[in-house]
């Protein structure tokens, strides 16, 4: 089970890794789209969409289906709900830390406020 949660998180987040296939996703976030128009915005072929495609069917973000030869590609967001709750195990890391960070800087610049009242 560990092993296949994690070939599909590594799925999933080499899909993400790159900035067109992201952007893909996005248009599809408003409804189903084919190959053509989500090659439309980057000026590139079919067959260079296709392979953007194929990635992201790999990792079980989109689901392609064929109307006669259109290909009508459709989100299938349940992948990144996986990788959604693999990084909001570390978000209380970087709370924590963001507390920490906010906590000094007030801190700073109240010592900062209380040395330039002494200094008048």
């Amino acid at each position: 089970m560990v092993e296949q949660t994690s070939a599909h998180l590594d799925a999933v987040f080499h899909a993400l890794s790159d900035a067109t296939r992201r952007a893909m996703l996005s248009q599809l976030s408003s409804g189903p789209r084919s190959i053509g128009e989500l090659a439309a915005p980057f000026s590139m072929t079919f067959a260079g969409a296709s392979k953007h495609v194929k990635v992201l069917e790999s990792a079980g973000l989109v689901r392609r289906r064929v109307q006669g030869r259109t290909h009508i590609c459709q989100l299938d967001a349940a992948r990144l709900s996986e990788a959604e709750a693999w990084l909001r195990h570390y978000e209380r890391f970087w709370t924590t830390k963001l507390d920490k960070l906010e906590e000094l800087l007030l801190a700073d610049a109240d010592q900062q406020k209380s040395g330039k009242e002494s200094a008048r």
